[in-house]
Order: C-alpha cells, then structure tokens, then sequence
C-alpha cells in the first residue's frame, strides 16, 4: 500500500464488531422489524465513547482550543462539553454537525498564538490561535465520507471574559483523530430502493454515535438524498414534499418508533406509504435502531401503511471450488455438482481460471486460461468474449456477464445469455487501466480496481439499467481507495464493504467500506485468489497450495485442502 493509504487505514483496525455490523445484519421482506441488538451494542458487549474534559481554570488561550477540540469526542448532549470552551455567544451559534476533519493524531496538531504571555491580559483582550494538522479524511454535513490528505488549518478567536480565556471565533464542525474517529462515530447505511421498486441499495453514511441517532438517521433519510455516485441507479419512496413534522423519533416500550409526518403524507397511496415504511425501516435494522416497527402518523393520527416484499441476497451454503476433478459446492468435506453446469466446466478442454456462478445456479461465467470467457449453463457451452486481455468475469443478478480488457476500461460490455454483448456507457473514462471489475448483489453498483492518473484507485459506480434491467451506462467514478498495485482479486461483502487481495510481493487483504475507511491485514502465505460473501465475515482466501482459509476470531484458520479453484457467487 502507498504511505497515503497505510496512514489512513493506520488506527482505523477498531473494533471488528463496530464496523461489520450493519453488514451482519439482514434485512426483512415481510411484515414487522424482528428486534436485534440495542443501539450502540455489538454481539461482544457494549461500546463505551471517550469523555471529554471541561476548561482548566487558568488555562491560555493555546489550551482553552487545544481542550475545544479533544472535547470534539463527546457529542453527548449535543457537544455540551465542547460548548463550555466558547462564550455563551458562540456557544448557541456553534454547529458541530456541519463535517468532520479526521486528522493522523491530536498529538501532532501544532497551535500558535499572537500573544505569548497572557498574565497580564484583561477581560475583553483578545488573541488569535492556529492549529495546523494533517487531515487524512473527511466527513460532509450529510454524514457522506471521503479520503482527504494533505495539510490543514483552522483559526480561532479567543476572548478574555470573567478572568477566563474562552472561544469567540471558530469554525463549524469538529476535528477529530483517525484512532478515535470510529469509537464516536459509526457507518450507518441509508437504504435506498434501485430503479425497479424490488431491491434496496444501501448508501454509507457517518453519525456520531448517540441515543438520539434513530432521529438523525430519519432526518437524512426522509430529508436528504442519495449520493451524488449513486443517485441514478437509486430512489427514495420518500416524495420531496413529505418531510418530518418533528425533530425527534421516538421509540415507546412497545419499541414502535414513531415517525410524525407533515400533512403531504395524507394524500400519499397505500403502495407509496409501504414503500416508505419498509425503506425506513430495513434503514433502522441496518443501523442497528432497536425496534419492531415503524408506525406513521400525522397530527398525533397513524397512517395505516403495510410493507413490501424486496429481494434479497441469498444466504451463503458453502464454497464453490473445483477440487478432486470436479466443481461443485462444498459442504461438510463433500461436493455437491451443479446440474448443468459442472460437467460443462469440466468438459472445457483448457485450465479454467475464474469461475462465477449466477445466484440461482442455473449458469457460471467461466474464464479459461487463454483468457477468453465463456458462459456454462442448462447444458450449454457459449462463448461470450474472446478479446485478449480480458479480466476476469463478473455476473450479475439479472444474469449479464461483464467482461473488459484490462487495458481498454472504456470498452466494457455486459453480455446476456442471448450471448449479444451490451457496451456500457460512461465507463471510467478517466482511467487507462483496469485489473478486476465486481457488480454488487443489488445490481445498482459496480466496483473496479483501476488505473487513474498513474494512481492505482479501488473505485465504485452506479450501474445505469433499462426498465427490462439490461445495464446501459455507468454513473460518475466515485474513488474509494488508493493502493499500491493492482488487484489479484476484488469481491463484495456484505452490502457496503469490498474485500481486495492486493497483487504485490507482501499480499495484504483489504476490508474497505464503500464510503468509509478501510483495514488491512496479511494475507495467508502464498494466497492467490479471494471469494466474497454475504456477509463480511465471510471471505475466503485460497493459498497456492490448494488450501483455503477462512476467519477464526482475529485469525486465519484453514478450512479445507487440496482446492485448484475457488469460485465467487454473482454479487460477492
């Protein structure tokens, strides 16, 4: 990995529960939210936020803003602590939530003032102080984050009042440091529904980590919107003109959240208002929100509002391997073929190298060792690109198989099972070079580990469809993390996170959250390929000598031998 990137993953290896969680956690497709864990608890035990500490009598003007911003980590009581560094004046005006700077440490931030002896300033004096850090990300008003290096700075003013040196001047939002930044904020996934009403896309968003954040969440939910990357491939039932009648949801005992709505919500279709309900709601369970439903009201009166069903990523039944002489899932030390499919695989003629099977396992697409791709299924054996240099294949779940040479990103296709190629508009038009390409379980997002600008980049797009779901075009790139090499493999897990097998000497495995931070860790020795899964805990990494390891607590375990081939399943 680059400097850059090690230095933003460094101290950001929190809590393994923390950052998995809303990737653990399912989502319903009928009737009520089944209750999990309460809010800011994870299966090991509770999270505990750091506690700030109020103004030293006494203190100059370098500390009273060096103590404003390590009280930035208590959001309690909407930053009181922090508060109590500001004059009353500034105090009521103050607004911490309008971002985050998310710097290397507070121990290397640097602060100047004009004044160097304050013992004999009187009330009213003032003095200016500068803080200069080393930013490494960041976080918009909309809780949306993004990788942001380089120096930076922030001015204040501090007044002498009652024999105390306090805060006049400062700038919104908090800085705050990479090892604390996960411990007091948390990803929270707003669930977006994709252009045909049945899945749900989720969108990362970053919330300070608080009793209050059920209301927070429905505040960018019901009156925000999707990313800018990924607002053409997604939709909210959510009209413009519904919006939250209160600045509060609470949840009774009977954990019903209740949502008060304007009036728009009255002349709303019961087809517009379940919509509503379910997006809201599988926005809570991923969050973690401890409840069992949502319940609409207006005017203190509750919206009668169902749910609909969505579909959903299958569960995982085992790993796809070719191991013995043949393909198949493995479950319990057996295989298990796939009708159709197996002996078509089998019967190639050539080495296979990449295998991905649709969700259904009906079909796989299948790369052969002259790097052309070809599409097994129901018996069938077609060829669906022949281009040299291709990587390796990734289907969707409207069955189309994406395929692009590694040196021509533009030339992307999506190929049906009707074996008609389908360029994609719009792809990565600022890159030279691509090393893997992944479509998302949801269909709506597509990932890639490209070649911009001499950087190499893990990137994300939204996956343009038509009504029939043929994929068209790609949206904007969105960067989401800067590596040293290319990609010896990249998959999804769960919902919003990639894995990435990096392709250098010292092999690393890459968690990245797609709109968040990432981890890195050693791979198994000699690791060669990776395999998703729906949930990310679930990778799979296969060593060159035929095993395959899985994690075991905070380690690799092997799970089983002799593996020529470890397959990926369409959408991880």
């Amino acid at each position: 990995m680059t400097a850059r990137t090690r230095r933003a993953m460094r101290g950001l290896a929190i809590a393994t529960a923390a950052l998995l969680l809303s990737a653990c956690t399912g989502l319903p497709t009928t009737g009520d939210v089944q209750r999990g864990n309460p809010l800011g608890a994870s299966p090991e035990g509770q999270d505990f936020l750091p506690l700030a500490s109020d103004p030293v009598d006494g203190a100059g003007p370098e500390e009273i803003v060096e103590g404003f911003m390590e009280a930035a980590i208590t959001p309690a009581d909407n930053w009181d602590t922090a508060r109590r560094f500001l004059t009353p004046e500034l105090a009521s005006t103050w607004r911490p939530n309008t971002g985050v700077s998310i710097d290397v440490s507070a121990a290397t931030r640097s602060f100047s003032s004009n004044i160097e002896d304050d013992s004999e300033a009187e009330d009213g004096d003032t003095a200016d102080v500068r803080v200069a850090f080393d930013q490494v990300a960041s976080v918009d008003a909309t809780g949306a984050y993004s990788e942001a290096f380089g120096a930076s700075n922030s001015a204040f003013v501090v007044e002498r009042t009652k024999g105390q040196w306090r805060i006049a001047e400062a700038p919104d939002g908090v800085v705050i440091d990479e090892s604390r930044f996960a411990r007091v904020y948390d990803d929270y996934a707003l669930q977006y529904f994709n252009q045909t009403w049945e899945r749900l896309v989720p969108d990362v968003r970053w919330f300070p980590r608080r009793a209050t954040v059920a209301t927070t969440i429905a505040q960018s939910l019901i009156g925000g919107a999707p990313s800018p990357w990924l607002d053409p491939a997604v939709q909210s039932a959510f009209p413009q003109e519904v919006q939250l009648a209160r600045d509060a949801v609470p949840i009774d005992t009977d954990q019903i959240a209740d949502v008060a709505l304007n009036r728009a919500a009255l002349s709303l279709d019961p087809t517009t208002l379940a919509r509503m309900r379910t997006q809201l709601q599988a926005t809570f369970v991923a969050a973690g929100v401890q409840i069992d439903q949502v319940r609409f009201t207006v005017d203190g009166r509750a919206l009668e509002s169902g749910v609909v069903e969505v579909v959903t990523d299958t569960a995982d039944a085992g790993s796809l391997v070719i191991k013995d002489g043949t393909f198949g899932m493995l479950v319990g030390g057996e295989i298990t073929p796939i009708p159709g499919v197996t002996d078509q695989i089998l019967n190639a003629g050539q080495p296979v190298t990449a295998i991905d099977v649709s969700v259904d396992s009906s079909h796989a697409a299948v790369q052969l060792i002259d790097g052309h791709v070809w599409l097994a299924g129901e018996g069938g054996w077609d060829e669906l690109d022949a281009r040299p240099s291709l990587v390796r294949p990734s289907l969707d779940p409207y069955d189309y198989t994406w395929s692009v040479p590694s040196n021509a990103p533009a030339a992307l296709q999506a190929i049906g099972s009707d074996v008609a190629p389908q360029p994609i508009a719009g792809a990565w038009p600022e890159a030279s070079a691509v090393s893997a390409v992944r479509v998302s379980a949801d269909g709506a997002r597509v990932a890639a580990a490209v070649v911009i600008g001499g950087e190499r980049w893990i990137v994300v797009s939204s996956v343009i469809r038509d009504e029939t779901g043929l994929p068209t075009e790609l949206g904007p790139t969105e960067p989401v993390a800067q590596l040293d090499g290319s990609a010896a493999g990249l998959v999804w897990l769960g919902a919003d996170r990639l894995g990435l097998l990096t392709d250098s000497a010292d092999r690393m495995v890459v968690t990245q959250v797609v709109g968040g931070p990432g981890t890195a860790e050693v791979a198994p020795t000699d690791a060669v390929s990776i395999a998703g899964s729906r949930v990310a805990t679930g990778l799979r990494v296969l060593g060159a000598d035929g095993a395959v390891f899985a994690r075991t607590g905070s380690a690799w375990s092997e799970s089983i031998t002799g593996v020529s081939l470890l397959a990926t399943r369409a959408g991880h």
